[in-house]
This record gives structure tokens, sequence and C-alpha cells, in this order.
């Protein structure tokens, strides 16, 4: 059997490499870094998302690499309200929330956005699950 520890990194197929730098080092917080032969990625804690540019994706690649597919869960460091505040001040359109999720753990309070290929980000935080008396 395979036992996985923790996810490293992943791919977003983007449409403007230099556009999603920006969006998610202003918007997120996440720190533009470049590896190999000039490629970026942003990284965050202990991972990192790799970019690839739509219709030069680096090899191997997803079977269909499309840009705006993606649909991920972040979570956060930042109180949900002040992550709400931050957006609000930047005009980031919140397209739902704050709403309770489910997350890998246990019960989330999230809020969901898009970056600029459409995928869809979801913010959270984790809600405290208060034990019976």
């Amino acid at each position: 059997m395979v036992q996985i520890s923790h996810l490293d990194h992943w791919v977003l197929t983007v449409r403007d490499i230099e556009a999603t730098c920006r969006f998610y080092s202003q918007v997120l917080g996440m720190a533009v870094i470049t590896f190999g032969n000039n490629r970026k990625a942003l990284q965050f804690g202990h991972q990192k998302i790799n970019l690839h540019q739509a219709g030069a994706e680096i090899q191997p690649h997803a079977d269909c690499p499309q840009p705006g597919s993606a649909d991920f869960c972040l979570m956060l460091v930042t109180p949900l309200e002040g992550a709400i505040a931050h957006l609000h001040a930047l005009n980031i359109a919140i397209l739902v929330g704050p709403v309770q999720r489910t997350g890998a753990t246990g019960p989330i309070q999230s809020i969901y956005l898009r970056d600029p290929d459409g995928n869809l980000i979801e913010l959270a935080c984790p809600l405290s699950v208060e034990e019976p008396p």
C-alpha cells in the first residue's frame, strides 16, 4: 500500500502568467518564485502552485489542461473577516459566503472567489467544534 504525507505542489494552466502572479501575490499574499528554466510558481507555506502557459504546457501534463478548470480550497491564517475586508478593499468579488462547509479535517467557514482565469478559489478557516456537555 502507498501512503501520502502531504501535497507538495499542483499545476495551474493559465492564459497570462504575469496576471496570475499579480493576482495571487497581491490578493492572496503568495510569493512569486522563479525556478528551473525561468518557470514561475506561487509559494505559500510548504506548498506551491506551478504555472503553465496555456498552449505551451511543460511535459508531462494533464490530458486536457485548460485555464479556468480548477476548483480548490486554501486554508487561511488570517481570520475570515480580515480576508473579506482585504478582498473588498481590492474590489475582488466574493461569489458566495461566508458559508459553512466540511474540510479535510472538520467543519470550515468559507468564502468563494475567482482568479483571472475563472478558477474557483475557496478561502476557509476551521470552525471549532464544541464538545457536548
